[in-house]
C-alpha cells in the first residue's frame, strides 16, 4: 500500500480527532474521575469494531440503508443525551467521593464503547475516509487496506485521548472545584451534541430533504 495514501488519510483523520467531540467530553469527564485507562480503551474497543465493520462490508451497508442508518443516528444521539444528563445533573461532590461513585472500571469500558461505537458521526467519518485510500492496484486486499488505516486511525485515537484524560486528571487533580465544573460542562456536550444529533436528523425527514 503507497505510504502517501497513508500518509494522507492520517492527516485528515489526525485533523478529526483533534476536533473536540462527545470523544473528547467524555474522556475528560473520565480524566475527573479517574476511569481514564477503563474509559479511553472502552472507546478505542467501540471504534475498533466500527472499523472491523467497515472492512467486512457492514459499514458500507449501513451508510446505503436510510432506515437503518436513522435508528443508529437516534440511538446514538439518545445514548449521548442520557449519558450527558447524568453528568449534567449529578450533585457536586469532592473528587474522592467522585472517584468512589464511578462504578467499576468495566462499566466505564462500556460507556466508553458505546460512546464511540454507537456514534454515528465516527461511523461515517470511518465509511465516507477510508474507502477513500484504499486503491485496487496496491497489491493488498481492500479488506486489508481499510483494516490497516482504520487501525491508524484507532492508534491517533489512543494518542489523543489518553493525552486528553490524563492532562484533565493531573490538571483537576488538586482543583476539586474545577473537577466538578469541567464534569458538567462535558455532560453538557455531550447533551449537546446528542440533541444535536436529533435535530439534524429531524431537519433530514421535512419535505425537501
Amino acid at each position: 500500500m503507497a505510504t502517501t495514501a497513508i500518509l494522507g488519510f492520517w492527516g485528515v483523520a489526525a485533523l478529526l480527532v483533534l476536533t473536540p467531540g462527545a470523544d473528547w467530553a467524555y474522556a475528560i469527564a473520565a480524566g475527573a474521575g479517574r476511569r481514564a485507562v477503563s474509559s479511553v480503551a472502552g472507546i478505542l474497543s467501540g471504534y475498533a469494531l466500527v472499523v472491523v465493520a467497515v472492512a467486512v462490508g457492514v459499514g458500507a451497508l449501513v451508510a446505503a440503508s436510510p432506515v437503518l442508518l436513522g435508528v443508529l443516528t437516534v440511538g446514538g444521539a439518545l445514548y449521548l443525551v442520557w449519558i450527558g444528563l447524568n453528568g449534567l445533573l449529578r450533585r457536586s461532590v469532592p473528587l474522592a467521593e467522585v472517584t468512589s461513585r464511578a462504578g467499576s472500571p468495566w462499566a466505564s469500558f462500556l460507556r466508553g464503547a458505546g460512546v464511540s461505537g454507537f456514534n454515528p458521526k465516527g461511523l461515517l467519518v470511518l465509511v465516507a475516509l477510508v474507502p477513500q485510500f484504499t486503491s485496487p492496484e496496491s497489491g493488498w486486499p481492500p479488506a486489508a487496506q481499510m483494516l490497516l488505516l482504520g487501525g491508524l486511525f484507532v492508534v491517533t485515537c489512543a494518542v489523543v485521548y489518553s493525552g486528553v484524560a490524563l492532562l484533565a486528571r493531573f490538571v483537576l487533580v488538586s482543583r476539586p472545584r474545577s473537577a466538578a465544573v469541567v464534569a458538567k460542562v462535558s455532560g453538557a456536550a455531550m447533551t449537546a451534541i446528542g440533541v444535536a444529533l436529533l435535530i439534524e436528523r429531524g431537519v433530514m425527514l421535512l419535505p425537501g430533504h
